[in-house]
């Protein structure tokens, strides 16, 4: 059976060996190598197909490949950006929690007498059951040794993530995916978000749209003030429904502000939970700084708690294979800064003979925080990165260019270079 993706079709379903749709004349061999076996589920602005790569690129063999082609079926400006958006993130990401796309997978298809374009992308097709699905078929919870399992794979995958400038912003056991191998994928990258300076100027500007999942988001996420650390509340609230079926919400005391959630689950480790309730902080200053320093704690928990880590190396990133794109492909090495791209800048940097001082730059850093939020160790980690000599007051001055408050900025320089 071959399906015709028309959405006016009126009778979709065609022979496996037609060419084009035997009802509205459409090509049934989209971009030349992929042929709709069926279609697997349906969303507010577009459909999901199961399809047939007659062509794959990385297959050791030449036997056709299943894959998984996603349509968007509305042109509006903001879906066909969200629609961009995944295909631009999935293609700079290269690890084994995260689908992988090739270069030539994102296409336009015209159905026949149609003037407006069909968006499509083809991407991995991951075989297994998302995390919601696979508690409700479980018919119970996970253990706590899973769970912290879980948690260091998917701070894994958040750290190739986090580390390629990006963060997820849609983190929910909807959208992680569990292989038969016991290997856990983040999908749906639709509304990732890259940390570039002009992302950061639209933030602060108010310019950013609020994206939200009840029960999972993190409050500064509705305020369109998402970063890095926004992720670690979404995951964190994901594990907490993992060890007891609840879905947050169901947990929420609004007169303390936090979820009721450690009295439900057997025998619970109170350094695990501590370190569950620390990533799900209200605010994102609150949280950890990298998913290298929760992987850290959880290592030494699960060390004291099961007497062995054999597991750690299971679903290492040292199985991603290499990659000759110009991103580099690996996780940042144990408490790597989460740079930002590199820009060009307006500013013309004097160098000293020395680096700057690390002590230094944490001041600004904390100055900074107070006035931008959490963005600012990435400004300036990015900073100094680029610019490894930079004087003291070149790298004030141009802190003090992203505070948008003229005179806040003046009183961070004098504060600071007094």
């Amino acid at each position: 059976m071959s399906l015709c993706i028309n959405p006016q079709c009126s009778n979709p379903d065609n022979q496996d060996t037609s060419l084009f749709c035997q009802s509205c004349g459409s090509e049934l061999l989209l971009d030349g190598r992929y042929r709709v076996l069926k279609e697997l589920g349906g969303g507010g602005f577009g459909k999901t197909y199961e399809v047939q790569d007659s062509n794959p690129q990385n297959s050791d063999s030449n036997k056709p490949i299943n894959k998984v082609l996603k349509v968007l079926l509305h042109n509006h400006p903001k879906y066909v950006e969200l629609f961009e958006r995944e295909v631009h993130v999935l293609s700079r990401l290269h690890h084994p929690g995260i689908p992988q796309i090739e270069r030539d997978a994102h296409f336009t298809f015209f159905v026949k007498n149609g003037n407006t374009p069909l968006y499509c992308l083809v991407m991995e097709k991951i075989e297994g059951l998302n995390l919601r699905q696979y508690i409700a078929q479980r018919g119970n919870c996970i253990s706590q040794k899973m769970a912290i399992e879980w948690l260091m794979q998917l701070l894994r995958i958040l750290e190739e993530i986090h580390h390629h400038n990006f963060f997820h912003r849609d983190i929910k056991p909807s959208n992680i995916m569990l292989r038969s191998t016991g290997q856990l994928v983040l999908i749906d990258f639709g509304t990732a978000r890259e940390v570039t300076e002009t992302y950061l100027s639209k933030q602060s500007s108010g310019e950013v749209t609020g994206l939200f999942s009840a029960g999972y988001s993190p409050i500064e996420q509705l305020n369109g003030q998402a970063v890095p650390q926004s992720d670690f509340f979404a995951l964190g609230r994901t594990l907490v429904y993992l060890l007891t079926g609840k879905h947050p919400s169901e947990l929420y005391d609004s007169r303390l502000d936090c979820l009721n959630w450690r009295e439900i689950v057997p025998e619970l480790s109170p350094e695990f939970g501590d370190v569950v309730d620390q990533i799900m902080a209200r605010l994102p200053n609150q949280r950890p700084s990298s998913a290298q320093t929760i992987l850290n704690e959880l290592e030494n928990i699960y060390h004291d708690l099961y007497g062995s880590d054999n597991f750690l190396d299971t679903f290492s990133p040292n199985t991603v294979k290499e990659n000759t794109d110009d991103m580099p492909t690996r996780v940042a090495p144990p408490n790597t800064p989460l740079p930002l791209p590199p820009k060009p800048t307006s500013f013309s940097f004097s160098e000293t003979e020395e680096k700057i001082d690390p002590s230094f730059v944490e001041q600004c850093q904390t100055e900074l925080a107070d006035l931008i939020g959490p963005m600012a160790s990435l400004l300036c980690q990015k900073t100094v990165k680029k610019n490894p000599n930079i004087s003291p007051k070149d790298f004030v001055n141009f802190l003090a260019s992203k505070i948008p408050d003229p005179d806040k900025a003046d009183d961070f320089k004098q504060k600071l270079l007094r």
